[in-house]
């Protein structure tokens, strides 16, 4: 298998999980810019790979299935770091919805997959959406620092909570256009060796 160039990019944002990981934890002043630099610079090769891949038809099957993986990595991640500094039953409650809808719409495309209707759960422009609410929240609590007099930490709070609801949104889009198949019922199978 011949790895393109977005699928390096996409396995340079999975390694730079361990990298976040680290930088946050190391303490000091530079701690939370560098978490934060990290994060911005996953983010950004998570566009930047697609971009490329469509632009000049470097697309793939590994760097399909891969790219969704790496950011619910790096997202799942960032979330688990910011619950730890700043454990409070709204942030843990929305982490749960975050990381639990991240997982569900995971197990809905798959099985969708399989029953052949992948299509009916493409990606929809509140996901999109939903994606930059999340980034950009995510940074804004990495960061959590006052910056330029703006309460930094409380505005990524705020955003949190919209990309919650948002997630919701598109998680309930997803079900909606999967509901169909789910609704349908497949014939009992017989085990005809009893």
């Amino acid at each position: 298998m011949k790895l393109t160039f977005p699928t390096w990019l996409t396995l340079g944002r999975i390694a730079l999980i361990p990298v976040l990981v680290a930088v946050y934890y190391l303490g000091g002043r530079w701690s939370n810019p560098g978490a934060t630099a990290v994060f911005v610079l996953a983010s950004l090769t998570d566009w930047l790979d697609g971009w490329i891949a469509r632009r000049y038809g470097l697309s793939s099957r590994f760097g399909a299935f891969l790219d969704p993986v790496a950011d619910k990595l790096m997202v799942a991640t960032a979330l688990v770091v910011t619950v730890q500094h700043h454990h409070t039953v709204w942030m843990a409650l929305w982490a749960s919805v975050i990381i639990g809808r991240e997982i569900a719409v995971s197990a809905l495309r798959e099985w969708m997959a399989e029953v052949g209707q992948h299509a009916k759960v493409a990606v929809a422009m509140i996901g999109k959406v939903k994606t930059v609410v999340q980034m950009i929240a995510l940074g804004f609590l990495l960061y959590r620092d006052p910056l330029l007099g703006l309460p930094i930490f409380l505005i990524g709070e705020w955003l949190l909570a919209a990309a919650a609801v948002l997630t919701l949104w598109s998680g309930f889009e997803y079900l909606r256009a999967a509901w169909p198949a789910l609704r349908d019922e497949a014939p009992e199978v017989v085990d005809s060796s009893k």
